[in-house]
Formats: structure tokens, sequence, C-alpha cells
């Protein structure tokens, strides 16, 4: 059975995600370094209002493509723990759409992995944000959902 105190490695959200709770399941005693990422949804998008967005995504999919990821960030960097979590639905402006936790022995290699990680998670997920605007108007960000 697995260890309720160690964190699934992935995850999608439909309720608010916690960066501090993240930080504190990914530390270990080995790790003297935790890098992370908190994206969070700004007020505007090209000269537009933005009210909020939705995120909706292929769940099962997308939760194996971020493992796939962290495993390939484990391979790549000697890191411990990896958490990456990302909402679905509907996010309203200052909340958090995504978090990326790296915990490491050494700084360096934590930074790189966070930062290889939402960049990668970014480019190849397949999550896909709506974007609200305050005149009435929406658009897929992308291509948007094919599903």
């Amino acid at each position: 059975m697995a260890d309720p105190a160690v964190p699934a490695v992935a995850g999608l959200d439909r309720e608010a995600i916690d960066p501090t709770s993240l930080l504190a399941l990914a530390r270990t005693d080995a790790d003297g370094a935790l890098a992370s990422f908190v994206g969070v949804v700004r007020d505007s998008q090209d000269g537009h209002e933005v009210l909020s967005l939705e995120y909706e995504a292929h769940e099962p999919m997308a939760v194996r493509e971020m493992e796939r990821l962290a495993a390939d960030a484990a391979g790549r960097w000697p890191i411990g723990r990896v958490l990456l979590r990302h909402r679905l639905g509907e996010v309203a402006v200052g909340d958090v759409s995504v978090v990326v936790v790296v915990a490491a022995p050494h700084r360096a290699e934590a930074l790189e992995a966070c930062r290889w990680l939402i960049d990668s998670l970014k480019a190849e997920v397949p999550i896909f944000k709506k974007e609200y605007f305050a005149d009435g108007t929406s658009e897929w960000v992308g291509e948007g959902p094919g599903f």
C-alpha cells in the first residue's frame, strides 16, 4: 500500500491548490533545496481585461504526461521528489493555476529541473485554456480541446 505521507507526483485539481503545503510535502531531510513555480491568473492578455480562465484536459492522458515529465526530470538531474499540480475548471484572476515543486540536494539542479518541468508541462501536456474577457468575449488559447 502507498505511503499516505508521500504525495502523488502529478495531479489535476478542481479546487484551490496550496503551494505552501506542496513545498512541505516535497521536502525531505536529504534536500538542501526546494524550487517552485507558481502560476497565477493575471488580469490582462494582449490588451484585454481578463475575468477568469477555464482549463480542460484529457485527464488520464494529462496525468500520464505529467508523470512522464517528472520521471524524465529525475533521469536528467539528481533530484528528490517532484510535485506537479494543475487546476481544471474556472479559475479566477489571482488564483493559482499551476504549481511545480522540485526537491533536491542542491539548488542548481532543483532550479534547472523546475524550469524545465514548467516549460515542458506547458508545451506537452494536453491541458487547454479558455480566456473570458470583460467585454463578454472568450477564446481558446491555441487549438483548444479536441475531445
